[in-house]
């Protein structure tokens, strides 16, 4: 396979941990006779400081002409984006036009705690049961997020505005997307909502609802997202499956999640759209460690594993490197934000010790 790839490093760790992620994309590519092709371009808070803008025109350009988008987490220090207008700021002027120019709706971010792994949750082990496998798919170009903004006049009675709406094709083709992936997988799918206050929560059930009846053998359930986030920490594996999720309340319950399994450096994500799509990790930037060489990698990697799958259709490969991942973790090593607590004792990896080991296990495996 040949494929072109836009490589987005972004800011803080960023670099640091996507220069892994191609580590394994290399290892991959040799191990298989792929031909990927990868360009660099700014994107994030330093491209705003260097271009004049978070998404720079050749950037897009760049993007554009790729078959898939590789990108690093953006933002700097607190001093350092207060320098940068609000309507530059990464989250505004760079990650949701990324997201809207490619159209790319459906968000897929698996949580996975292996039984053996129970040493990185801060939860009790009982808690845990055989482990923790759920696959979260959260809308990602509609709802709140993109709705109209409206803040007040500073005199008089100020005020602000956020409108959130959802049309039945947006729930429509993101809920088809769950339902298929449940079926794919033969388990349950959980659809979250707050459909006991909100109208686009009674209006996105009934979406849901409609498409189920085209999935018979999908057994689905209906979860309040206040008490979902209340059964991810008290009963975690009883949301074992697939769960779909609305813009906001996805982007809050996916950070959840990343705790409840001990990091979001355990957080790998795919935004994929009809035409092209992007990996990311789900965790920030971390300008505080960046430099460092301590930064958890896995989230970069295993969004390399999702983009050889979901954007590929490479899907051995992508099985490839979640198993070399594991295999780091099951070999007695771990990076520094997982060290420490109970459990067995770990040899702790730097950032590119642990690149290093994924690539060895990719090697050794016949």
């Amino acid at each position: 396979m040949e494929k072109t790839i836009a490589v987005l490093e972004g800011d803080g760790i960023g670099p640091e941990i996507v220069r892994e992620s191609l580590k394994v994309l290399r290892a991959i590519e040799e191990k298989y006779g792929h031909a990927f092709t990868c360009t660099f371009a700014p994107f994030g808070a330093s491209a705003y400081f260097t271009e004049g803008s978070p998404f720079p025109d050749r950037t897009k350009a760049v993007c554009d002409g790729a078959d898939v988008i590789i990108k690093g987490p953006v933002g700097l220090a607190v001093e350092e984006m207060s320098r940068i207008p609000p309507e530059h700021r990464p989250e505004i002027g760079a990650i949701l036009p990324l997201r809207s120019r490619y159209d790319t709706f459906a968000n897929f971010r698996p949580v996975r705690l292996p039984r053996g792994l129970a040493s990185f949750s801060p939860l009790k082990p009982e808690l845990l049961g055989e482990g923790i496998d759920i696959l979260m798919i959260r809308e990602l170009v509609g709802g709140i997020y993109f709705g109209e903004k409206v803040e007040g006049p500073k005199t008089g009675m100020a005020y602000a505005r956020d409108d959130c709406t959802y049309t039945d094709a947006q729930v429509r083709r993101v809920a088809v997307v769950a339902f298929e992936e449940a079926k794919k997988k033969g388990c349950d799918l959980t659809n979250i909502h707050k459909a006991n206050v909100l109208a686009t929560s009674r209006f996105w059930n009934a979406v849901v609802e409609d498409v189920a009846r085209s999935y018979p053998d999908v057994r689905h359930h209906s979860l309040l997202v206040d008490n979902a986030a209340y059964q991810l920490v008290k009963n975690p594996t009883g949301l074992n499956g697939v769960v779909l999720l609305e813009n906001m309340q996805g982007d809050i319950l996916t950070d959840e999640a990343g705790g409840i399994i001990g990091s979001l450096g355990l957080m790998p994500s795919a935004c994929i759209g009809p035409g092209k799509g992007y990996v990311e990790p789900a965790h920030g930037s971390a300008p505080d460690i960046a430099g460092k060489n301590i930064a958890n990698p896995y989230s970069m990697i295993g969004s390399i594993a999702l983009m050889l799958d979901r954007c590929l259709g490479l899907p051995g490969e992508a099985q490839e490197v979640w198993d070399a991942l594991f295999a780091v973790f099951r070999q007695g090593f771990t990076t520094a934000e997982l060290a420490g607590g109970e459990g067995p004792e770990r040899t702790v990896l730097s950032t590119s010790a642990f690149g290093d080991a994924v690539v060895k296990n990719i090697a050794g495996r016949a």
